[in-house]
């Protein structure tokens, strides 16, 4: 028998210690949050994604009474993104979360389902995404998905 470890590398920041360009990507994705459709779970998520182009798309959590028929905000985003910007790669998704008490003291992570439209759209375009976990307290910055989604598994095993 042998046991493997995996490392995941991610830096967790005070919201201050973002850049420019990472603190307007991290506002965009809190103001998602308000066009939310969350009747049921009353739990509000935005994200943003900043394309090569200099161009950011945002998008919500859209839920509906037959639950799996809704989806995530990372994955509306991404479809958006991709979409309408078929040549441009994503550069930078920023994701926040709020409940009925406000924005979320720690970062929220994506589901599997949407690491693994993240992974897709990063291989896609062979350019890692950086990815910003947001909370009030920390952020986390993920260098590309494979830091999110360890032993994923992509098109190369089709």
């Amino acid at each position: 028998m042998k046991e493997i470890h995996i490392d995941i590398r991610l830096l967790s920041v005070a919201p201050e210690e973002l850049d420019g360009t990472q603190r307007q990507l991290v506002n965009a994705a809190r103001e998602a949050t308000a066009r939310s459709y969350s009747p049921y779970s009353r739990f509000a998520v935005g994200a943003a994604a900043l394309l090569a182009n200099g161009v950011t798309v945002t998008g919500s959590n859209q839920e509906n009474a037959a639950y799996p028929s809704g989806t995530c905000a990372e994955r509306t985003t991404l479809f958006y993104a991709n979409s309408q910007y078929p040549d441009q790669p994503v550069r930078m998704l920023a994701i926040a979360a709020r409940n009925e008490a406000g924005f979320t003291d720690t970062p929220v992570t994506p589901c599997g389902a949407c690491r693994q439209v993240l992974l897709e759209t990063e291989q896609r375009f062979g350019l890692p995404i950086q990815i910003l976990l947001c909370g009030e307290k920390a952020v986390y910055v993920i260098e590309g998905v494979k830091n999110l989604l360890p032993l994923s598994f992509g098109a190369e095993f089709l």
